[in-house]
């Protein structure tokens, strides 16, 4: 088994804001993750890549708080996340957002109320002057402005996506978890939210880790791909280095 080292010449420079030791996640005698580490610099793009069932999307969930490791420790920011409280890890999603695979709006509420939703959840202290511009911001960045009163049934597959990004974004988070972004959309769709996520990366400096086994957009979105075999980190690289690779493990993705 080939022992995973950063290959980035960049992101070693800029500080970490995920650390990742030797997680361990089972579910019974299904071994997820064992003994997975990662390290993810500021303004970096993450993609992990891996078979269906490798434990991406574990792993993101643990990172976030949805689910507990059963041993190894996630720092965000510096903070063990499985030693928060309620209150220190609702703090800690403030700069954290999160891109379902499903979207996940609420059929129920307007595009708008959908934005505000993820605005009153948290702590933090927002007048309604603050909130319609953070709405209308976040709308305008997904190129969707005139959707506020639009209910979810009424929208596509594509403008779901990017509403979905939108209330992700609304927090102007720090660290962004992608997962799956672009299942089920159409090839002209997919390459649309893959600029999209490069865009708001750029524009508001966050760190991302995207999980995905669409190669289109791991080449389009990747600063750096870690592959995700045997509940290990196997490997790192960017794109170009691992599509060249002769290790037949790297290979099976890059074919």
């Amino acid at each position: 088994m080939k022992t995973a080292v950063n290959t980035s010449k960049t992101s070693s420079k800029k500080e970490p804001v995920i650390v990742i030791e030797n997680l361990c996640k089972a579910f019974g005698d299904n071994v997820v993750l064992d003994d997975f580490n990662l390290t993810v610099h500021k303004d970096e793009n993450v993609v992990v890549l891996g078979k269906s069932g490798a434990g991406k999307s574990v792993l993101i969930k643990c990172i976030i708080g949805l689910m507990k490791p059963d041993s190894g420790s996630i720092l965000v920011f510096g903070d063990n996340v499985a030693e928060l409280n309620h209150e220190e890890l609702d703090r800690i999603r403030t700069k954290v957002g999160f891109l379902f695979q499903s979207n996940a709006l609420y059929d129920s509420m307007t595009v708008r109320e959908n934005l505000e939703f993820s605005l009153r959840r948290h702590w933090i202290e927002v007048t309604q002057h603050d909130i319609d511009n953070l709405v209308k911001e976040a709308l305008e960045n997904v190129g969707l402005p005139h959707t506020a009163d639009m209910m979810p049934a009424e929208l596509s597959g594509g403008m779901a996506k990017r509403i979905a990004l939108a209330r992700t974004m609304i927090l102007k988070p720090e660290i962004i978890l992608y997962d799956e972004p672009t299942t089920g959309l159409d090839p002209v769709t997919a390459r649309e939210i893959d600029k999209l996520i490069v865009k708001l990366q750029k524009k508001y400096k966050a760190s991302s880790i995207i999980i995905s086994h669409d190669m289109n957009c791991v080449k389009n979105t990747a600063d750096r791909v870690v592959l995700l075999l045997d509940g290990k980190c196997y490997t790192d690289g960017a794109y170009e280095e691992l599509l060249v690779s002769a290790d037949k493990n790297v290979k099976q993705f890059f074919e």
